[in-house]
């Protein structure tokens, strides 16, 4: 994400439909789900999620239940893929995303490369098999909004 955008200001928003994962009351995770007709680096439509945060110091089973909420918000909405972009400022095979994208790989995401992100910047683009996992609900109470169209991508609709 660029420097510049005002993040806290992004989820106060009123017309972003973020989602957060929350344990005990503490908001661990907060993200941007949103249907997307195609970014520009893939091909077909999928759920892009967009400004993921996490707590910092918390362990990868955040990551881990993002990754299976996602696969499973996609498949119930029909997509076949889930989307992700990753600030990348510097090789893929340096460190520290490099270390990075071997835990998501190992969590079922595939890297397709790098190259400019939705805002502009450089990342590391990342997919997602949509997936119904039917068990998930004794991790996760999923109550969110059926994705939206984003708002960039309306006009291409």
């Amino acid at each position: 994400m660029p420097a510049q955008v005002d993040v806290p200001a992004l989820f106060r928003d009123r017309q972003t439909r973020s989602a957060g994962l929350f344990e005990d009351g503490k908001l661990l995770a907060c993200m941007v789900p949103a249907r997307d007709p195609g970014l520009s680096w893939g091909e077909g439509p999928c759920l892009r999620l967009g400004h993921v945060h996490t707590l910092p110091d918390q362990p990868d089973d955040i990551t881990r239940l993002i990754t299976l909420w996602a696969s499973d918000l996609a498949a119930r909405q029909s997509l076949p893929l889930v989307r992700a972009e990753i600030l990348a400022r510097h090789a893929l095979q340096a460190e520290p995303i490099a270390a990075l994208l071997r835990r998501l790989t190992d969590m079922g995401w595939d890297v397709r490369g790098s190259g400019p992100g939705r805002e502009g910047d450089r990342v590391a683009r990342l997919e997602l098999a949509a997936e119904h996992r039917p068990r998930l609900s004794t991790l996760i109470s999923c109550q969110t909004h059926a994705p939206h169209l984003a708002a960039d991508d309306r006009s291409s609709a």
